[in-house]
């Protein structure tokens, strides 16, 4: 069982686990270097590997990119 848990996921599962929109996945992949994999046309991810990324404060630093930006008022 604990095999399935190991699986590689795609840019759908990972976003939903993640609880954002692929078009995010695929930003972080391009300017954030989230962690992931290409096989083939396919990015696969590792779910132990995008937690530390994110521990590690890389979801943090993408924040801005994925439209949660701040006006020069600070709303």
């Amino acid at each position: 069982m604990a095999e399935m848990e190991d699986r590689w996921l795609s840019v759908d599962e990972i976003g939903k686990y993640l609880g954002v929109s692929s078009d995010t996945v695929y930003r972080w992949i391009d300017k954030h270097n989230m962690p992931a994999h290409r096989m083939g046309r396919l990015w696969k991810f590792k779910r132990k590997q995008v937690d530390a990324w994110i521990e590690a404060g890389g979801a943090s630093i993408a924040g801005s990119a994925s439209g949660q930006q701040e006006d020069s008022t600070g709303n």
